[in-house]
């Protein structure tokens, strides 16, 4: 039965059963503009425990890679990500003891571009993996299928579609485009990829809402 959750309540439902010395990985899915980031943080500063997010973000491929393919404009589609790197640095994460440390990029919306080492991963024993497509199959976009069985658990971030097309739009307007590319941005490419991203939903453990300051947790 769905439950409104407070963010502290749903600290308490993070699996962090796992094995002494190793770490639990537990990921935040959706569509972009659902809201993962802020979850994903207020998660971690809500655990008892060391926690850290390790966004999917900073693995976006660099402009002038997009540039070169004639891919700059589709920017936050699954092939404009290194899919590939990102499996890999889960891969090293999901492996590596608590207190080994682990470099994962982040990614600077200053610049609009990802920044290696942006963050060291080494006492936290809970890392949320927040992005979009952890649950997406090879079917749908190859290179994405191993990430689902690298986390110990993955919960996703829904929100209305007129939410996340105000949200988006705003979003790109801060970031320097003007509106007409900012709602060209938003209905070519960001929705297209929240309906791909929908598709996966049914793979989560968990399906979450926003409502008020907690969240419809399902």
């Amino acid at each position: 039965m769905d439950e409104v959750l407070t963010v502290g309540e749903l600290a308490q439902r993070i699996p962090v059963s796992a094995r002494a010395g190793q770490r639990v990985l537990l990921g935040v899915a959706g569509p972009p503009g659902a809201g993962k980031s802020t979850l994903a943080q207020r998660l971690c500063a809500a655990l008892p425990e060391p926690a850290v997010v390790a966004p999917m973000d900073g693995y976006h491929l660099r402009n002038a890679t997009l540039r070169e393919r004639g891919a700059l404009a589709r920017k936050g589609e699954p092939d404009t990500f290194d899919a590939a790197g990102f499996v890999a640095d889960l891969r090293a994460l999901r492996a590596a003891p608590v207190g080994e440390p682990v470099s994962w990029p982040l990614f600077d919306r200053a610049i609009d571009e990802p920044t290696a080492d942006g963050v060291r991963i080494g006492d936290e024993r809970v890392v949320v993996i927040e992005g979009n497509y952890l649950l997406v199959t090879d079917a749908e976009a190859p290179g994405w299928a191993p990430v689902r069985e690298l986390l110990d658990a993955c919960w996703y971030l829904d929100a209305p579609r007129e939410v996340l097309t105000t949200r988006l739009f705003d979003r790109h307007v801060l970031g320097g485009r003007t509106p007409a590319d900012a709602k060209t941005k938003v209905t070519d490419s960001d929705l297209r990829n929240a309906d791909l991203v929908a598709r996966t939903r049914p793979r989560a453990d968990h399906v979450l809402t926003a409502a008020g300051t907690g969240y419809l947790f399902g």
